[in-house]
């Protein structure tokens, strides 16, 4: 390849002139008083508090260029930040990247990361504040997010009571499926495949089923499902001091276990312990008319746990990051 042929490092454009084009024309969410270009960003905090969360995303352990498009990475990077914000009742308003790489990366994977970010924080409610950009061995994003409570009490996962009812909205187990495809050596192209490799690469966590509820419709206790539905049912069981059983039925994807057959693997182990999926889980009182976007999967008791048709799992609940830390990379959340 020609030196005038090939891709644009991030060594010869420079750090501030990278900076001002992947900002450039960029238009800020309310919330952002001031953005990018001064010594810190601006955010309005209305009722007096922020939600805060972060996450990091490390190639090779999170995310691999030659799974996912960088544009894709972005989005993800945002997404599973946006989620949590949401998953205690508060709507994303800003966020603040940080972002490692090498100085060979192509200029045009620092505008693809750019770009999916901007395009999945104006999807969730906010716009990119601010950040940095450094000198790194390998790809390294990490995300800050910000949420606005509206005046209302956060919902946490400490809620849940006996005789609640257990619900999701979102899918479960399309991202584990993706994940199998490509750690697996599945045919990508496979059309039979597309859903699970979209749900794998780029998230759609239903934020609307969480802010667009009111009243009667807010659950007693929230999460969001990235380590795995079991896993992040066990936390909320635990914050809340109640027992959790998961109905396997409920559960059952006819399209997810057609995925399933072609791998000759059991869907059932997606569904429960997959992971990145992003939906949302929530408990609301026995009888309540649950919103739109949320179907029932579960029942609150006394005791403690989670167990699925009354009996304790036998198989993995989740993802936990150091327990894989030396095994192949996943492209998993944590």
């Amino acid at each position: 390849m020609s030196e005038d042929s090939r891709p644009q490092t991030v060594r010869e454009l420079g750090e501030f002139a990278l900076i001002e084009r992947i900002n450039a024309g960029r238009e800020q969410a309310a919330h952002v008083l001031l953005g990018p270009g001064d010594d810190a960003a601006l955010v309005a905090a209305p009722d007096g508090r922020f939600v805060v969360s972060t996450d990091m995303l490390v190639e090779g352990r999170h995310f691999r260029l030659d799974w996912s498009a960088p544009e894709d990475i972005g989005r993800k990077a945002i997404a599973q930040n946006a989620a949590d914000i949401v998953a205690m009742g508060a709507r994303p308003t800003a966020f603040v990247v940080a972002l490692g790489c090498p100085a060979d990366t192509p200029v045009s994977v620092v505008e693809g990361i750019a770009d999916g970010m901007w395009a999945e924080a104006g999807r969730a409610g906010g716009s990119i504040a601010g950040g940095d950009l450094v000198l790194s061995e390998q790809l390294v994003v990490s995300v800050t997010a910000f949420g606005d409570l509206g005046g209302q009490a956060a919902i946490t996962r400490a809620g849940a009571e006996a005789g609640d009812i257990v619900a999701v909205a979102g899918e479960l187990g399309w991202s584990g499926a993706g994940l199998a495809v490509l750690s697996g050596g599945a045919d990508s192209s496979d059309p039979a495949f597309a859903h699970a490799l979209a749900a794998h690469r780029v998230p759609q966590p239903p934020y609307a089923a969480v802010l667009d509820v009111a009243g009667a419709s807010i659950p007693h206790a929230l999460t969001d499902v990235s380590d795995g539905l079991l896993a992040d049912l066990g936390h909320l069981a635990e914050a809340s001091g109640v027992a959790v059983d998961v109905h396997s039925a409920a559960l059952a994807d006819p399209e997810l276990t057609a995925v399933a057959h072609l791998l000759d693997v059991d869907a059932a182990q997606w569904i429960l312990a997959g992971g990145e999926d992003h939906a949302f889980a929530g408990t609301w009182p026995a009888g309540a008319a649950l919103p739109p976007g949320w179907r029932p999967i579960g029942v609150v008791s006394a005791g403690s746990g989670v167990t699925v048709d009354g009996a304790r799992p036998t198989g993995g609940t989740g993802w936990e990051s150091f327990r894989g830390a030396d095994a192949t990379p996943t492209g998993r959340k944590r």
